[in-house]
Protein backbone atom coordinates (compact mmCIF):
# COMPACT_ATOMS: atom_id res chain seq x y z
CA UNK A 1 0.00 0.00 0.00
CA UNK A 2 1.28 3.32 -0.71
CA UNK A 3 2.72 5.29 2.33
CA UNK A 4 3.54 8.89 2.82
CA UNK A 5 4.46 10.74 6.08
CA UNK A 6 1.76 13.43 6.37
CA UNK A 7 1.56 13.53 10.25
CA UNK A 8 4.75 14.03 11.08
CA UNK A 9 4.13 18.07 13.30
CA UNK A 10 4.51 15.53 16.46
CA UNK A 11 5.41 12.14 17.94
CA UNK A 12 2.67 10.13 17.22
CA UNK A 13 1.55 6.77 20.00
CA UNK A 14 -0.63 3.80 19.73
CA UNK A 15 -3.36 6.12 21.40
CA UNK A 16 -3.42 8.24 18.40
CA UNK A 17 -3.64 5.47 16.05
CA UNK A 18 -6.65 3.69 18.02
CA UNK A 19 -7.91 7.60 18.58
CA UNK A 20 -8.38 8.05 14.31
CA UNK A 21 -11.66 6.81 12.54
CA UNK A 22 -11.90 3.48 10.81
CA UNK A 23 -11.86 5.59 7.35
CA UNK A 24 -8.65 7.09 7.97
CA UNK A 25 -5.86 4.70 6.96
CA UNK A 26 -2.83 5.42 9.12
CA UNK A 27 0.35 3.58 10.35
CA UNK A 28 2.71 5.39 12.67
CA UNK A 29 6.49 3.94 12.39
CA UNK A 30 8.86 5.85 14.77
CA UNK A 31 6.33 8.63 15.97
CA UNK A 32 5.47 9.52 12.63
CA UNK A 33 2.41 9.23 10.80
CA UNK A 34 1.90 7.70 7.56
CA UNK A 35 -1.00 7.73 4.94
CA UNK A 36 -1.73 4.13 3.67
CA UNK A 37 -3.05 4.56 -0.23
CA UNK A 38 -5.58 2.24 -1.80
CA UNK A 39 -3.56 -0.59 -3.01
CA UNK A 40 -3.69 -1.64 -6.71
CA UNK A 41 -4.98 -4.53 -8.32
CA UNK A 42 -2.01 -6.12 -8.90
CA UNK A 43 -1.13 -5.37 -4.65
CA UNK A 44 -4.40 -7.23 -4.13
CA UNK A 45 -3.86 -10.21 -6.08
CA UNK A 46 -0.28 -11.07 -4.48
CA UNK A 47 -1.81 -10.65 -1.42
CA UNK A 48 -4.54 -12.78 -2.09
CA UNK A 49 -2.42 -15.79 -3.52
CA UNK A 50 0.40 -15.26 -0.11
CA UNK A 51 -2.59 -15.36 2.09
CA UNK A 52 -4.66 -18.39 0.61
CA UNK A 53 -1.73 -20.67 0.91
CA UNK A 54 -0.96 -19.61 4.74
CA UNK A 55 -4.65 -19.61 5.63
CA UNK A 56 -4.70 -23.57 3.58
CA UNK A 57 -1.99 -24.42 5.51
CA UNK A 58 -2.85 -23.24 8.88
CA UNK A 59 -6.43 -25.15 8.74
CA UNK A 60 -6.49 -26.98 12.28
CA UNK A 61 -3.21 -25.56 13.27
CA UNK A 62 -2.53 -22.91 16.06
CA UNK A 63 -1.11 -20.43 14.16
CA UNK A 64 -3.47 -17.77 12.62
CA UNK A 65 -3.46 -15.64 9.26
CA UNK A 66 -4.48 -12.21 9.09
CA UNK A 67 -4.63 -9.64 5.69
CA UNK A 68 -4.80 -6.24 5.66
CA UNK A 69 -6.08 -3.58 7.77
CA UNK A 70 -5.08 -5.61 10.72
CA UNK A 71 -2.53 -3.33 13.48
CA UNK A 72 0.23 -4.67 14.89
CA UNK A 73 1.77 -2.43 18.19
CA UNK A 74 4.96 -4.16 19.77
CA UNK A 75 4.78 -2.68 23.56
CA UNK A 76 3.32 -4.62 26.22
CA UNK A 77 1.53 -1.66 27.42
CA UNK A 78 -0.44 -0.19 24.22
CA UNK A 79 -1.10 2.63 26.07
CA UNK A 80 2.78 3.83 27.39
CA UNK A 81 3.34 7.00 25.51
CA UNK A 82 6.63 5.63 24.13
CA UNK A 83 4.70 3.01 22.10
CA UNK A 84 5.61 5.06 18.79
CA UNK A 85 4.52 2.12 16.51
CA UNK A 86 1.50 0.98 14.96
CA UNK A 87 1.94 -0.70 11.33
CA UNK A 88 -0.88 -2.61 9.28
CA UNK A 89 1.38 -5.13 7.57
CA UNK A 90 -0.21 -6.86 4.30
CA UNK A 91 -0.17 -10.34 5.91
CA UNK A 92 0.87 -11.28 9.64
CA UNK A 93 0.97 -14.42 10.76
CA UNK A 94 0.99 -15.10 14.74
CA UNK A 95 1.32 -18.55 16.58
CA UNK A 96 0.53 -16.87 20.06
CA UNK A 97 -2.77 -16.42 20.48
CA UNK A 98 -2.29 -14.70 23.38
CA UNK A 99 -0.90 -11.66 20.83
CA UNK A 100 -4.25 -11.39 19.40
CA UNK A 101 -6.73 -9.14 20.54
CA UNK A 102 -9.71 -7.13 18.92
CA UNK A 103 -8.07 -4.54 17.35
CA UNK A 104 -5.16 -6.74 16.15
CA UNK A 105 -1.92 -7.94 17.66
CA UNK A 106 0.01 -7.20 20.67
CA UNK A 107 3.21 -7.76 20.54
CA UNK A 108 5.89 -9.52 17.89
CA UNK A 109 3.89 -11.68 15.09
CA UNK A 110 5.77 -14.91 13.75
CA UNK A 111 5.42 -13.83 9.97
CA UNK A 112 4.85 -11.13 8.28
CA UNK A 113 4.59 -9.96 4.59
CA UNK A 114 4.18 -6.96 2.82
CA UNK A 115 3.70 -6.20 -0.98
CA UNK A 116 5.75 -3.29 -2.01
CA UNK A 117 4.85 -0.58 -4.67
CA UNK A 118 7.34 2.77 -5.61
CA UNK A 119 5.93 4.49 -3.11
CA UNK A 120 6.33 2.09 -0.40
CA UNK A 121 9.58 0.43 -1.11
CA UNK A 122 11.44 2.69 0.93
CA UNK A 123 9.48 2.26 4.66
CA UNK A 124 9.08 -1.28 3.78
CA UNK A 125 12.29 -1.84 2.99
CA UNK A 126 13.89 0.12 5.49
CA UNK A 127 11.97 1.20 8.13
CA UNK A 128 9.79 -1.77 8.42
CA UNK A 129 12.52 -3.80 7.89
CA UNK A 130 14.27 -2.52 10.81
CA UNK A 131 11.56 -2.06 13.01
CA UNK A 132 10.81 -5.82 12.39
CA UNK A 133 13.98 -7.08 13.30
CA UNK A 134 14.24 -4.86 16.53
CA UNK A 135 11.43 -6.20 17.97
CA UNK A 136 11.77 -9.46 17.17
CA UNK A 137 9.34 -10.70 13.96
CA UNK A 138 11.32 -14.27 13.13
CA UNK A 139 10.73 -14.10 9.36
CA UNK A 140 9.75 -11.03 6.92
CA UNK A 141 8.91 -11.04 3.49
CA UNK A 142 9.61 -8.10 1.33
CA UNK A 143 7.64 -9.11 -2.34
CA UNK A 144 8.46 -7.01 -5.46
CA UNK A 145 5.92 -7.44 -8.11
CA UNK A 146 7.50 -4.91 -10.41
CA UNK A 147 10.73 -7.89 -10.34
CA UNK A 148 9.00 -10.17 -9.28
CA UNK A 149 11.08 -10.57 -6.35
CA UNK A 150 10.55 -12.34 -2.91
CA UNK A 151 13.47 -11.01 -0.25
CA UNK A 152 13.19 -13.03 2.80
CA UNK A 153 14.48 -12.05 6.35
CA UNK A 154 14.56 -14.36 9.42
CA UNK A 155 16.09 -13.82 12.59
CA UNK A 156 19.75 -15.57 13.56
CA UNK A 157 19.75 -18.26 16.27
CA UNK A 158 20.29 -15.32 19.08
CA UNK A 159 17.08 -13.42 18.06
CA UNK A 160 18.90 -10.58 18.18
CA UNK A 161 18.97 -9.68 13.87
CA UNK A 162 18.23 -10.62 10.32
CA UNK A 163 20.68 -13.15 8.76
CA UNK A 164 21.58 -11.61 5.25
CA UNK A 165 18.58 -11.45 3.27
CA UNK A 166 18.07 -14.05 0.43
CA UNK A 167 16.02 -13.96 -2.82
CA UNK A 168 13.38 -15.57 -4.67
CA UNK A 169 12.20 -15.73 -8.10
CA UNK A 170 8.93 -16.14 -9.54
CA UNK A 171 10.80 -19.40 -10.99
CA UNK A 172 11.60 -20.84 -7.50
CA UNK A 173 9.31 -22.51 -4.49
CA UNK A 174 10.11 -20.71 -1.03
CA UNK A 175 9.66 -22.80 2.23
CA UNK A 176 8.97 -20.28 5.37
CA UNK A 177 11.57 -21.03 7.93
CA UNK A 178 8.77 -21.70 10.71
CA UNK A 179 6.81 -23.78 8.55
CA UNK A 180 9.76 -26.16 7.19
CA UNK A 181 6.63 -28.32 5.67
CA UNK A 182 5.15 -26.02 3.71
CA UNK A 183 6.55 -25.10 0.17
CA UNK A 184 4.88 -22.32 -2.12
CA UNK A 185 5.82 -22.52 -5.64
CA UNK A 186 6.23 -18.37 -6.79
CA UNK A 187 5.10 -19.06 -9.81
CA UNK A 188 1.46 -19.11 -8.71
CA UNK A 189 1.73 -16.19 -6.79
CA UNK A 190 3.01 -13.94 -9.04
CA UNK A 191 1.50 -15.59 -12.69
CA UNK A 192 -2.14 -14.16 -11.23
CA UNK A 193 -0.83 -10.60 -11.90
CA UNK A 194 -0.02 -11.41 -15.27
CA UNK A 195 -2.31 -10.85 -18.10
Amino acid sequence: MGNSAIKNDRIYTYADYLSWPETERLQIIDGVAYALAPPSTEHQAIVGSIFVEFANYLKGKACKVFVAPFGVTFAKDVKNEKNIHAVEPDITIICDKSKITERGCKGSPDLIVEVISPSTASVDVIKKRQLYEHNGVLEYWIVDPTNQILSRFYLNENLTEYRQVEYFTKTDTITPVIFPDLQINLVDIFSNTED
